[in-house]
Order: structure tokens, then C-alpha cells, then sequence
């Protein structure tokens, strides 16, 4: 006789319950930048919106910053630590293969034993996170989930390379996701174009450090062909966010926020009018003052929406982000 397995039993629906972020202490100005690299504070300003950007010291590491913004999470979702039944980090900065960085910042939280892993989705990480997440509280694996941003850049930064050096920033973002009675989050569109993977890459791989003979090896940093993936991100990325919309069944004019990924600002601005969004839907900018945070940007720009008063709990919101690999990912959510 064949045996019958029961069914997973979640909540009907999912939604983002509280929110937080970490930005470290050091502002470091664009004049800072223009030390290592030939160009102009204008120039930084008018190719990426860019005028400061925060950089971690030395105590401030991935998992420090991730504490900070996952415990301000959890308290925002009025939830205590023991609660969270899983920790998602999404992050390209921890540089250690192994362990996850979420096993150690579950126990640093005092979480208990949850189910605690990274992905790497480099600038879709934290759309790839709360996918993750909501399938596991709608298959009942987790009653609450945390979700963490979480990026040092500036590890991954070279100083000298005049089309990256002034984007990057560090920081963590957090969200804990948790059952709804109503539809919260709405369908993700996601997915990936391998045959642009080049376009966004680390310079070196880790494992160039075996061969200790070769004296003028770099530090891996990040690199981009810029004008390719503004392109890229302008037109088709536009398309996806689009295609969110229509998924969760909500117009344009029915948004309250747009919170994308904050990679440059003339992106955002090309996004707003490709998208015709009107005049009252606000806009996440965060990227002029935190600069490109990767997988920390989307839930860093939510949380200070959200804390300047710009956004309110209850509104709806467009997310939306895309980076190296290239992947995307594109919802629609109620904001905590």
C-alpha cells in the first residue's frame, strides 16, 4: 500500500510585518571618491544621483549590521527573536564560501534553531528573499520569517576604476514576513539572462590566492559595462515591473509607493516615465544619500520611506530589483 503524505498546512496569504536597516557611521562624500579617480563631483551627480554614501568600519561586518537592522525588524513586526522560524540573508560580501552568515546571525539575534541560509541574487537578492519567504510561511514551514539585505561593498571596490568607484555602499535592510488573512505580496516575477552575466562580474576569482607566485594580483573587486546594463535596466526592467503590476491586478494610478532597486537615478527617472507613473506615487531616492547597496537597497529605501513619513503602513508599493547575473525580481506589496 502506498502511503499517503499530508499536505503542507501555511496561512492563506503573506505579508511584510515590520521592517529595519543599518547604515554605518562613516558618510564618505563624493570629494573623498574624487581623490582616487579623474572626475568631478558634477560629473558623479549628474551620471548617478550619487552625493554620499556610507562605508562599514572595521567592527561593523556583514553580520553586525545584519543583527542591527533584524532586531529593529522584529521589534517593528512587535514579534520577539524566539519567534522567527527562519533567516534568509541575501548578500555577495560575506566572503567566506562557508558557513552561511544566516546560521551565525540567527544565533547573534537569539532566534533559537531556525531554518538559516544565504543566496547570492547580487541586486534581486532581497525580491528573491521575500519570494522565499512568503512560500514558506503559504506551506506553513515558518510562521515568521526574516528577511536580510545585507552588504560591505566597499570591500569590493576599486578605488582607481573610474566607472565603479563612487557607486557602492554598505549597509543592511530587514524585513520579518509573516501570515495574512489578505493577499499582501502579490506574484513575483523574476528570472535571469546568463547571456548578459558578463556585463556585472567580480574582477578575479577567489581562487586566483593558490597561485601565491603571482605578485600583481588585485584584490577581486566589482566591475560593470555601464552603459549596457543602464540600458538593459531602462528597458526591460521596466518591462518586468510592468508585467508585477499587471500580475498582482493593480494600475499604476493605484500606487501609493515605488521603491526600486537604488542603483542610479537616472534609472529611477527612466523608470517612472516609461511606467507613466503619476505625480503622487512617491518614490524611493535613497540611492542619493546610500549610494548602491545591492542587495540592501530595497529594504534600506523601504525603512527610511517609511520613517521620514514619505510612505505610511498600509500603502501599496511597486519593488523591484536587478543586478549582476543578470537576474530580477519584480512584486507588489503592502507596506508594514
Amino acid at each position: 500500500m502506498t502511503a499517503k503524505i499530508r499536505p503542507s498546512k501555511g496561512a492563506p496569504y503573506a505579508r511584510i510585518l515590520g521592517v529595519g536597516g543599518y547604515r554605518p557611521t562613516r558618510v564618505v562624500p563624493n570629494e573623498e571618491i574624487l581623490k582616487h579617480i579623474d572626475s568631478s563631483d558634477e560629473w558623479i551627480r549628474t551620471r548617478s544621483g550619487i552625493a554620499t554614501r556610507h562605508w562599514a568600519g572595521p567592527d561593523e561586518t556583514v553580520a553586525a549590521m545584519s543583527v542591527e537592522a533584524g532586531g529593529k525588524a522584529i521589534a517593528d513586526a512587535g514579534l520577539t527573536p524566539e519567534q522567527i522560524g527562519a533567516v534568509i540573508v541575501s548578500t555577495v560580501s560575506h566572503l567566506k564560501q562557508t558557513p552561511a552568515i544566516a546560521t551565525e546571525i540567527a544565533h547573534l539575534l537569539g532566534t533559537g534553531k531556525p531554518a538559516a541560509f544565504d543566496i547570492s541574487a547580487g541586486c534581486a537578492g532581497f525580491g528573491y528573499g521575500l519570494t522565499l519567504a512568503k512560500g514558506m510561511i503559504t506551506d506553513g514551514t515558518a510562521e515568521y520569517v526574516l528577511v536580510i539585505g545585507v552588504e560591505r561593498l566597499s570591500d569590493l571596490t576599486d578605488l582607481e576604476d573610474r566607472a565603479t568607484a563612487f557607486l557602492f555602499g554598505d549597509g543592511a535592510g530587514a524585513v520579518v514576513v509573516g501570515p495574512s488573512k489578505e493577499p499582501a505580496i502579490g506574484p513575483t516575477v523574476w528570472g535571469s539572462e546568463g547571456d548578459k552575466s558578463d556585463t556585472i562580474s567580480q574582477t578575479l576569482p577567489w581562487d586566483v590566492y593558490r597561485d601565491q607566485s603571482a605578485a600583481d594580483v588585485r584584490y577581486p573587486a566589482l566591475r560593470q559595462e555601464g552603459q549596457a546594463v543602464f540600458r538593459w535596466a531602462v528597458y526591460e526592467m521596466a518591462k518586468v515591473a510592468q508585467q508585477a503590476l499587471d500580475e498582482a491586478g493593480v494600475a499604476a494610478d493605484e500606487l501609493d509607493a515605488f521603491i526600486p532597486h537604488q542603483a542610479n537615478m537616472r534609472i529611477i527617472d527612466s523608470m517612472i516615465k516609461t511606467l507613466k507613473l503619476p505625480e503622487h506615487v512617491t518614490v524611493a531616492r535613497d540611492v542619493e544619500t546610500t549610494g548602491n547597496t545591492s542587495a540592501a537597497s530595497i529594504p534600506l529605501a523601504m525603512e527610511r520611506l517609511l520613517a521620514t513619513g514619505q510612505a505610511k503602513s498600509g500603502d501599496t508599493a511597486l519593488v523591484i530589483g536587478f543586478g549582476a547575473g543578470l537576474v530580477y525580481a519584480a512584486t507588489v506589496v503592502t507596506l508594514p
